[in-house]
Formats: structure tokens, sequence, C-alpha cells
């Protein structure tokens, strides 16, 4: 991990109230691990503004958080649409066949065959397991939905490579 590197763990959609709370998008899973970092880094179009967090908590279906000198509903609402990064050394250790979503992204898939199905895209999140969006290769231009399955289907992730094996035809995706 790089020491000045930055993770993006949410957004801030909306305010709440009128003393300064920010309603908080989390792409945590649990949404309100994002409140375990003490800093957050809040990044717009022309601005990178470091806020200390003072509270934060379960509100309905998201998280309301409050910053440090944001004390009106006026100035919360300047930090409307801005991201919010942490440092990627705050991240919590991962044991060995753990990964975080962003590690993956970007990776090349190929199959035990050793056939290359393209890129990692994203990731979405389903009920059953994760699926990882696939960008073909030139040859193939669409998109193919792969389960993220250890062992069953995604049979070895490289991290140093950043190279995935999976075990996928590509007729199983049509």
């Amino acid at each position: 991990m790089g020491q000045n590197s930055f993770i993006r763990l949410g957004y801030i959609p909306g305010v709440f109230g009128i003393k300064g709370w920010l309603k908080v998008f989390s792409y945590c899973r649990p949404i309100e691990q994002i409140l375990d970092y003490a800093t957050w880094q809040l990044r717009s179009r022309d601005a990178e503004v470091s806020y200390s967090l003072e509270q934060g908590k379960p509100h309905g279906p998201g998280v309301i958080a409050k910053l440090s000198g944001i004390d009106t509903r006026t100035l919360a609402e300047a930090l409307v649409h801005e991201e919010i990064w942490v440092p990627e050394a705050e991240l919590s250790t991962l044991s060995a066949d753990e990964f975080y979503w962003y590690q993956l992204v970007g990776m090349k898939v190929v199959t035990v065959e050793g056939q290359t199905l393209g890129t990692i895209k994203r990731l979405l999140e389903t009920g059953a397991n994760d699926v990882l969006v696939v960008k073909q290769t030139a040859a193939v231009a669409k998109e193919i939905l792969i389960p993220y399955v250890r062992g069953d289907v995604v049979t070895h992730v490289d991290l140093q490579q950043k190279v995935m094996t999976v075990d996928w035809q590509l007729n199983f995706s049509e």
C-alpha cells in the first residue's frame, strides 16, 4: 500500500437537520464501517480538504455523520456531492484470501485453460454473491458477468501480477 494513497469509501448525497450533519452513502460493508475512520478527505473537482469525524451513526437505511467545523446546515450544504476518501494505510488488514473491491478492479481475468476473458471493470453486490463485471477483449466487445465464488469459480487471485484465474467459459454467459 502506498504511503500517500487514498481510497474512495463513499460520498455525501445530502444534509441532515440544521446542525451540520451530513447524509453519507457508504461503499463499506457493513455500511456503518465508514465511521471507523477518524479522518475523511473530502474531494470535489476543485479541492481536497481533510476533516475529523466528530460523530456518526446509522440512520434508517443509511449513515449520518458530523464533521469538525461543520456546524450549520449552510456549511454542510457546501459539502453535498463531495467524495469521501481515507488513507489506504488505515484500511483493516484482510486475511490472505480476502480482497477489497478496489484491489480487483482493473485485474486481468483468465480461465484455468489460459484464455483471456478481459479486465474487471467493476463489481456488483447481489444477494447470493458478488458478481464481476468483465469488459471483454477487443475480439468480443460485450461485458460478461462472472459470479465471485471463491474456489468454485474464482480459483486464484494474484495481487502482484493483477491476474485473476477463473473456472469459466464464454458460453456460460450466453
